[in-house]
């Protein structure tokens, strides 16, 4: 079980790195612009492969990433001739493309932290400043 688990493992680093090189190089679709592979998943029997694509431009709307991950469909048969000319497999394994969201969330997050500090800063600064510079007392409960 374990050697099969390597084997997976093996075969998806290789088609997420042979992906990203077929991507940056030799698809001219528009729509596939500062895309990367961040991560390829196989099914067991090596059928099935979901690949994750990130977009490097995190401030793009959500539109520009399905229309990369439309891109890349259109593409799909382009990328499995590609694949099957570069890696030796008995069966080249369905592509299917989902969009990885980690970074665009990891942003999303950091401006709502942000957002919520200078909030807090705002509240304090204001509370010292009416109780002639005493902090403002604890309300919680007791």
């Amino acid at each position: 079980m374990a050697r099969e688990f390597s084997r997976r493992h093996r075969v998806a680093e290789e088609l997420q790195r042979e992906l990203g090189l077929l991507i940056t190089s030799e698809v001219k679709d528009p729509r596939v612009q500062f895309v990367s592979i961040s991560e390829v998943e196989l099914s067991a029997d090596l059928q099935h492969a979901k690949v994750y694509v990130a977009n490097f431009d995190v401030t793009a709307d959500d539109d520009r990433a399905a229309r990369a991950i439309e891109g890349l469909k259109a593409a799909e048969g382009f990328l499995k001739k590609k694949l099957g000319q570069r890696l030796r497999l008995r069966v080249m394994p369905e592509l299917r493309f989902i969009e990885d969201t980690t970074e665009r969330d990891a942003q999303k997050m950091d401006r709502l932290i942000e957002s919520a500090v200078a909030s807090d800063e705002a509240v304090s600064g204001e509370a010292t400043d009416t109780d002639d510079g005493q902090p403002p007392e604890d309300r919680g409960a007791s």
